[in-house]
């Protein structure tokens, strides 16, 4: 069996002995998550990359909300970027991510996770490589929910880049008409690999420059203004509807198993991972932004 996946006008022929090691490998967790603030939503994240690594899990697909809305920053973006008078103003969180890139404020979304040992073969080559296997699951997954969605190796520099992640689409992000849909950033540490990423279903883009810093507000409009011309919602996308969370939950797994050739069952954190996610965001995640979310093993 093959998964024909389509990008930058090419076919990439994967194989499915690219993505297995024997049959067990075939089957990962599934977790639907409850929405939940951001610094759980990071632990959680960083507990399931540390049992993953440690193979006291298997390979897992997290698919998650965020209550209340929160502003993430990348692990080394300047915490100056955030607003935290505004951000109180509108009762939104504000937390530093494990993993790099800048901005997003995680409002009206579906955000995803993947973690895989270092070794799967998911995660094997570069950082590019991986980013277009779980492109064309992403790919697949906006093309079922009827998006017209397109991913390409990034042209340029991302130097001179504006604080907000939506900004501009890195290698193999999804985009609409060169506008950026899915913003998605990588970690490998303690011999795993976690990416994630935000899928903005619907509302205005542009929320973020609110509860970010600028010299004045002429400044805050032309920022606004340039975040929705280059970056866009499912909604948008689709002409004007807006999917559920479910309904793109569930076509986002469905594409992940056929083109990854997957098994995905349903399942929860273990205990070990819920007591570690829960030390993690108390002593990590919490931490004011100038600090770094570096977790102990």
């Amino acid at each position: 069996k093959q998964a024909l996946i389509w990008l930058y006008s090419q076919t990439y022929v994967i194989t499915t002995s690219e993505y297995r090691f024997g049959a067990n490998m075939r089957q990962w967790r599934l977790i639907n998550d409850c929405p939940t603030t951001g610094a759980h939503n990071m632990a959680v994240d960083d507990a399931i990359l540390t049992a993953v690594a440690r193979g006291d899990a298997p390979p897992t697909l997290r698919f998650y909300d965020w209550s209340p809305p929160c502003l993430s920053l990348g692990y080394a973006q300047k915490s100056a970027d955030a607003d935290l008078t505004r951000l109180a103003a509108a009762g939104w969180d504000v937390v530093r991510r494990p993993t790099g890139g800048r901005a997003i404020l995680h409002i009206d979304e579906l955000t995803y996770s993947v973690a895989v040992p270092e070794d799967h073969p998911l995660a094997s080559g570069g950082i590019v490589d991986s980013y277009r296997r779980i492109s064309a699951a992403l790919l697949a997954g906006l093309q079922r929910l009827g998006a017209q969605v397109d991913a390409r190796p990034r042209e340029g520099s991302l130097r001179g880049a504006g604080p907000v992640c939506f900004e501009i689409a890195s290698h193999y992000e999804i985009t609409v008409n060169g506008r950026k849909l899915v913003g998605s950033a990588q970690v490998r540490r303690r011999g795993g690999m976690l990416q994630h990423g935000a899928i903005p279903l619907a509302g205005d883009v542009a929320r973020i420059c609110d509860v970010l810093v600028y010299p004045d507000e002429a400044q805050r409009e032309a920022a606004r203004a340039q975040v929705r011309s280059r970056a866009i919602t499912v909604e948008e996308a689709l002409g004007g509807h807006a999917p559920t969370w479910q309904q793109a939950a569930q076509a986002l797994a469905e594409a992940f198993a056929d083109v990854l050739d997957i098994e995905l069952v349903p399942g929860t954190l273990s205990d070990a991972e819920r007591q570690r996610a829960a030390r993690l965001e108390q002593e990590v995640y919490t931490a004011p932004l100038d600090a770094r979310p570096i977790a102990r093993s």
